[in-house]
């Protein structure tokens, strides 16, 4: 077969979407009758029709439907690898969307101003995601980067910078007979229903947040189920049940009706930086290294 021409196949991709000569001539900056040149030079190549066009409709055929599957997700690849190469060539600039569960604490803060120094023409953009759902951002790329809650164990995702080891203290209404106390050992969570986390978090990472049990094998009970934060402070105040949170989240959601006793022999609260592996760039990358840096420079 001879080489295939790029507009060919950019050409067959917008007409398969839009099923519409003039709306893919007019997404392609072309006329109507260049798009109908390139689909004939596409099928001359492949020896067989890929698009049936009536006086009513434009529909794919069986071999055009085939090619679609096929060519959609390797031409995206090959658009975004240019796209990757165009950005190292041009080094770090463009737009930074980093997601955070919670509040943004000052390491992150110090290391978002680092960055901006090192990469003025780099812009940043603070996300609110779903403390239900950590990872589904990246996935979706709604976010280039996210701070979140350990651990990570997607094999998609790459764990970047980890930091801001916390201990761990329970969130109960200051009713709870709990709320006085200066501490608390792990094998007491097991008189104490934990709030959990609903949604599209993965099951390990909500156990990691509301332990289903203690270290010593007690049962602890389970309570409702959140989809954010404020939620679950909600439930706590109404004494629904009792929350796990670090020190700093505690700090930040501090409330008059709810105590924070910290919690020994429960693993510390772990922060990281995470990315999606196959959406890595050099602003990431950067952003880490700002992100290691601010938490070195913090002690």
């Amino acid at each position: 077969m001879s080489s295939l021409d790029a507009r060919e196949l950019e050409a067959f991709l917008a007409l398969a979407e839009e099923l519409h000569f003039g709306r893919a001539g007019e997404r392609l900056y072309v006329s109507q009758s260049r798009v109908s040149q390139l689909l004939r030079s596409l099928e001359s190549r492949i020896g067989a029709r890929l698009v049936e066009r009536t006086s009513r409709r434009v529909r794919l055929t069986p071999l055009g439907e085939q090619l679609l599957a096929g060519l959609r997700p390797a031409f995206d690849a090959i658009v975004e690898t240019i796209d990757e190469v165009r950005e190292v060539a041009r080094g770090v600039g463009g737009l930074l969307r980093i997601g955070f569960q919670g509040t943004v604490n000052d390491q992150v803060m110090n290391a978002i101003a680092l960055f901006r120094s090192r990469y003025p023409d780099c812009a940043t953009e603070i996300v609110e995601i779903p403390f239900s759902d950590p990872f589904g951002p990246l996935h979706r790329r709604e976010v280039d980067t996210a701070v979140v809650l350990t651990p990570v164990q997607e094999d998609e995702l790459v764990q970047g910078h980890v930091f801001s080891r916390q201990q761990q203290s329970l969130a109960v209404s200051t009713r709870h007979p709990f709320a006085k106390r200066g501490g608390l050992d792990v094998e007491e969570l097991a008189a104490c229903p934990l709030i959990g986390v609903h949604g599209a978090a993965p099951e390990y990472w909500r156990r990691a947040q509301a332990p289903v049990a203690t270290p010593g094998g007690r049962p602890i009970p389970a309570g409702p189920a959140v989809n954010t934060l404020q939620e679950g402070l909600a439930l706590v105040r109404a004494g629904r049940g009792a929350m796990l949170l670090c020190h700093p989240t505690a700090d930040y959601y501090g409330h008059r009706a709810v105590a924070f006793v910290p919690v020994t022999g429960l693993q510390h609260s772990v922060l990281a930086l995470v990315w999606h592996r196959s959406h890595e760039t050099a602003r990431i990358r950067a952003f880490s290294e700002a992100l290691a840096a601010a938490a070195e420079a913090a002690g």
